[in-house]
């Protein structure tokens, strides 16, 4: 099943939500450890490299939620109350807002810097939309950082509520994010 339905996620959904998760705990792993080793030469190179996986990381998420645009949502179960249904949807939103706002300070960090980190892999570089202002890139760097703690509590939550579901409620609602079984 490549497509959604109202009961269940199908692949090409499964597969951005897997890959990005990946990539995203990664993403905030590497910031951190990129931001804690003491300064050294090759420093530009490591926040390059985490420059652009954002890059593909916002581009894919801007996929994920047109992908999502198009295809049904599968239904929450039966037996949820209304504010079970309101929460996901909430947290569902502000982990998407808060991955692209996360790039997209990333990005306006790069540009504001005096050497941008533009050069994505060495094949192109990206456009970037803010210009060249020290004050500026602290600022959005703080912000950058700031975002990624605030995803890395949004992913906590979110993985909770899947131990809630999978192991209390005991619900489907796990398991069709991993298979194409309904049922």
């Amino acid at each position: 099943m490549i497509r959604n339905t109202t009961a269940g996620w199908g692949s090409i959904a499964r597969w951005f939500h897997w890959g990005l998760a990946l990539a995203i705990i990664g993403m905030i792993g590497f910031g951190w450890w990129m931001n804690h080793i003491p300064a050294r030469a090759d420093r530009f190179f490591y926040r390059s490299i985490h420059a652009d996986i954002g890059y593909v990381i916002l581009l894919l998420t801007v996929l994920r939620l047109a992908w999502r645009a198009i295809n049904p949502t599968p239904a929450p179960p039966a037996e949820s109350l209304r504010w079970q249904k309101i929460a996901a949807r909430v947290s569902h939103g502000a982990l998407y807002l808060v991955v692209i706002l996360v790039a997209m300070m990333g990005w306006a960090h790069s540009g504001a810097r005096a050497t941008s980190y533009s050069d994505f892999f060495g094949l192109f570089h990206v456009p970037q939309f803010t210009s060249p202002d020290k004050a500026a890139a602290d600022a959005f760097e703080d912000r950058h950082i700031f975002l990624a703690y605030v995803l890395l509590a949004l992913i906590s939550i979110h993985f909770v509520a899947a131990l809630w579901h999978h192991f209390i409620r005991r619900d489907r609602v796990v398991a069709r994010m991993v298979t194409d079984e309904v049922g």
